[in-house]
Parts: structure tokens; C-alpha cells; sequence
């Protein structure tokens, strides 16, 4: 926990109520989300119980699995979770733009929208991520045959779930991942995954603190659990004995549609306060007004979505069960990179992000006091333009001469520390020396060069391109790591003994 969010935490403490550490809204949300919230049954892998599903708060189709450990039931329920997100899919599929690509060369298309899935918490992430892995690789024919909508159902849910993975990536949303970083409350990182406590402490009931609300979230008799795991006493209690009356019915239809009946209104109270907590968390994210970097964040997703889709008209195979070396450390090396650049956006749309870096040291926000517009350094084969700025801060400066710094508002524009002095005043004196961002002459372009007076940040953190690593091919990684084996050792002559078949 930072410095600035352990602050945030204490504030909320004292406020009874959630603090914002953000301004802005740093992930994107669809104007049509598609809402989730699974339930599984305790003590079976990640077995499908339930599910309330849809794209408007009063449209949840509520999927219930009456015998979750019959494998035809789990499968009916994938068949039905695939009849309400492939046509969601589909319709993201409709619109297209061109988009140049190797510098203009050549061109290639990608869809105008991408789905959003939203989950109540990360471990309905991992629900749907193992559902993708149980039913993508199911046959159509044979034992157990599956509905051709249900592998293919699963290969969208591990597309989905490996999107969750990469940062700032916005096609399936934990929501409490989401509203905690945009707000900090008085519990515990562990604590803020329960969804109805979060939303407590961030828009407590009126005559509640936020400590209050949270701690009457807890009641599962007031607020059911957010899933996918149920509540102990709710199984012991009403569920088990509802199923055990559903299995009991067995022929006679009247007696199991009652049973049906029952376990599905048991059921839709346990998901339908989850519903309702899900779409007021939106509402409260879709009221913060969204960071300038989000779209672009979402121009990859849009991407990643119509290569997916790509794949899956051209008949590609479905997702390996594990990656191997090569293809498992290009995708480290790609999240790795995905997760600096995603920071570094986070702190160049939000000042609040951003005075996280000033406290440890990594930027620095200061006066315009003096500035040198025309300078011109002409020490090398040709002369350039160099202006020169002198900032004044009260903060700590702590990046050494010759760092290379950026300013948010001028990201195209470098400045290269010259001279660090600090004051009798308890202020510091920073020179720096700009470069690009100014134009092509030796005169700068209008408003390019920073005025007197005004306030700046700069930091170390910086949008430069980072070109990616260089990775081995398959066949030059060792077998192993899953390369080629080695040559099969030649054949032995045969002894001169009796032939095998004689023996």
C-alpha cells in the first residue's frame, strides 16, 4: 500500500465513509455491459449452480443447475450461458473501420465496439476462466457430446479470461478490482473483495458510516454473498435440502416442478441483491468522468477482440491447455510491459496517481521562473533548438543531473536535468533543457516552450515506445523447454543370438 492510499485509508476511517484516490475513471465501460454473477456449489470444482445474466438491471436471466454433479446438467447450463453471450458477441460484430498498419503499406480491418463482461470480484474471473478450459475442448460427437455452441462458448470465456490478465484491459471487469482503485476505504484489501462491503464503505445508507454499512454487509442474511462461493448456512439449510427434494421427484413431473420451482426462488434471492449491487457500482464508476488514455486502452482490447474473432471464422484450433516456453515468456514479457505502460498512463491522467510519484521521489511539480526560448545549441555537426527552463519547488528533487525527464502535458517534448541548487528557503532550483515537441526550425512553435508563471510536473516516468524483447523460435529452443528433440539415437545391429520370436 502506498503512502498516499494508507492516507486515503485513515481519512476514511475518520470520515466513516470511502475516499477517492482517483479524479478520473481509468477503465472503460461499455455503453452495453453484459452483467454476470455466478454461483458454484461448495465442495465440487468450480460445478455451475447458477447464474444471473443480462445487459439491463431489470433483464437478468436467472440459469439455475438443479443437480449440479450430473455432468448433462452442467453442460445445459454452458448451452444456455452460450445462447445469451455468443449473440452478445455477435452484436459487437456488426461495424468495422480500416486501419492502416506497416506505416501506411498495407491495411486491415477492426470491429467498432468490443464485448464487455463485468463479474462481481476476481474469483468469478477465475469461475469463468475454468469453465472456458472444461468446455473448449469438448467433442460434438461420441461420449458426451456437447452442442457445437458450448466449445466454442468456452473458447470466448478463455479469450475473455486472458484479456482480464493484461492491464488495463476492460473486456471482463472484476467490479471490486475496478472500484478500489478509484476509491480507498477503512477495511482491508482482502475485505474489499466482498462486493456489498466495499459499496458500504464507498456510498453508505443514509444514517450509516461506511464501517457500519460494511459491517451489516457481512450479514449473509442481509446481503447474501457476491459469489461464485455460497453461504455455508444457506447450503446446509435451504439449498441442499431443495435439491435433495428435486433428485427425490424423479418421475413424477408435478412433484419436480415444484422442486424446481423452489430451488430457482431460493436461488434468485441469493443472486438478485449481487444484481442490484453490480449495476450501482456502474453507476457509480460511469459518474467519474473517463481518463484521456482510456479510449486508447480500449482501441487494444477492439483489437485483440477482432484478431480472436479472426481466429475462430478461419477455423483456428482452440487454446492450448498450457503454453510452451516461448509462447509462455512472450506473454510474461508482454503483461510485464502492459503493466509499466498502463502505470505510467494511470499517473499521466490523474494528478492524484501521480502524487504517488512525487511523494517517492519520481516527479516533481514546480514554477516557471525563468525561461529561454531561443537558445539554440550549436556545439554539434548542425545547430538545434534548446531552450532552457528554471523551475522553483518546495518538493523534494531527487533525480540526478543528466536525468531525462517528461512533463504529462507535452509527453512528445523531453527535458534533460542541468542543474539542481537548492535554497537557503528550503526550495529548489531546477534547470532543464528541452528537446522535439517544438518543431522543425530553429524557432519554436507557439506555445511549445513553458511560459513564466507557470506550474509544472515533471517525472522520470515516460511514454517512449519500448521495443519489444526477442524471443527464440521453437525449433531453436532447447527439448527441454519443448523444443525439437534430439535425434533418435541409431539402431543396434542384432546379436547373434536366437530370434525374439523363438524365445
Amino acid at each position: 500500500m502506498s503512502t498516499l492510499r494508507a492516507l486515503a485509508a485513515a481519512q476514511a476511517v475518520a470520515a466513516g465513509v470511502a475516499q477517492p484516490v482517483a479524479t478520473v475513471r481509468h477503465v472503460h465501460l461499455s455503453a452495453r455491459p453484459l452483467v454476470l454473477v455466478p454461483l458454484a456449489m461448495a465442495g465440487e470444482a468450480n460445478a455451475p449452480l447458477a447464474a444471473m445474466v443480462g445487459t439491463a438491471p431489470g433483464r437478468g436471466h436467472l440459469l439455475v443447475v438443479p443437480q449440479p454433479r450430473n455432468r448433462d446438467q452442467r453442460f445445459g447450463f454452458a448451452a444456455a450461458l452460450a445462447d445469451i453471450l455468443l449473440p452478445y458477441i455477435d452484436t459487437h460484430r456488426l461495424g468495422s473501420e480500416t486501419v492502416a498498419v506497416d506505416r501506411g503499406k498495407d491495411v486491415r480491418q477492426r470491429y467498432l465496439d468490443a464485448p464487455q463482461l463485468v463479474v462481481p470480484n476476481p474469483a468469478g474471473v477465475t469461475f469463468l476462466r475454468l469453465l472456458g478450459r472444461a468446455t473448449r475442448f469438448r467433442r460434438l460427437d461420441g461420449d458426451h457430446p456437447v452442442p457445437a455452441s458450448v466449445p466454442l462458448l468456452g473458447r470466448w470465456l478463455t479469450f475473455l479470461a486472458e484479456r482480464a490478465e493484461h492491464p488495463g484491459s476492460a473486456t471482463l471487469l472484476a467490479l471490486t478490482q475496478a472500484l478500489s482503485m478509484h476509491w480507498a476505504t477503512g477495511q482491508s484489501a482482502v475485505e474489499d473483495l466482498h462486493l456489498p462491503a466495499l459499496l458500504g464503505w464507498i456510498a453508505p445508507p443514509a444514517g450509516l458510516t461506511g464501517a457500519e454499512a460494511a459491517a451489516r454487509a457481512e450479514d449473509p442474511a442481509v446481503c447474501p454473498p457476491a459469489g461464485p462461493a455460497t453461504d455455508p448456512d444457506f447450503d446446509n439449510r435451504l439449498l441442499a435440502p431443495a435439491i435433495e427434494a428435486y433428485a427425490a421427484a424423479d418421475a413424477d413431473e408435478a412433484a419436480r416442478a415444484e422442486a424446481y420451482a423452489e430451488l430457482e426462488r431460493l436461488l434468485r434471492d441469493q443472486l438478485t441483491p449481487t444484481w442490484d449491487l453490480m449495476w450501482r457500482g456502474l453507476g457509480l464508476l460511469r459518474a467519474l468522468p473517463p481518463g484521456a488514455r482510456v479510449a486508447a486502452r480500449w482501441t487494444g482490447d477492439r483489437d485483440a477482440f477482432t484478431a480472436h474473432a479472426d481466429r475462430v471464422d478461419e477455423g483456428g484450433a482452440p487454446q492450448p491447455s498450457r503454453d510452451g516456453a516461448v509462447a509462455a515468456a512472450t506473454r510474461l514479457h508482454r503483461l510485464e510491459r502492459a503493466g509499466a505502460s498502463y502505470a505510467v498512463q494511470r499517473a499521466y491522467d490523474d494528478p492524484l496517481v501521480m502524487a504517488e510519484y512525487r511523494l517517492t521521489g519520481e516527479a516533481f511539480v514546480g514554477e516557471v521562473v525563468l525561461v529561454d526560448p531561443t537558445r539554440v545549441d550549436d556545439t554539434g555537426r548542425r545547430p538545434v533548438l534548446r531552450p532552457r527552463i528554471q523551475l522553483v519547488t518546495t518538493e523534494p528533487v531527487l533525480v540526478p543531473v543528466g536525468a531525462s525527464l517528461c512533463n504529462p502535458a507535452r509527453p512528445a517534448q523531453k527535458a534533460r536535468v542541468v542543474f539542481v541548487t537548492p535554497t537557503a528557503e528550503g526550495k529548489t532550483e531546477v534547470v532543464l533543457e528541452l528537446s522535439g515537441g517544438m518543431g522543425r526550425g530553429l524557432t519554436a512553435s507557439p506555445g511549445s516552450v513553458p511560459e513564466v508563471g507557470q506550474r509544472l510536473c515533471y517525472t522520470t516516468l515516460s511514454e517512449a515506445f519500448v521495443p519489444s524483447g526477442t524471443f527464440p523460435t521453437v525449433a531453436e529452443t532447447p527439448w527441454t523447454h519443448g523444443g525439437p528433440p534430439t535425434a533418435d539415437p541409431p539402431l543396434a545391429e542384432p546379436s547373434s543370438g536366437p530370434d525374439r520370436d523363438e524365445v
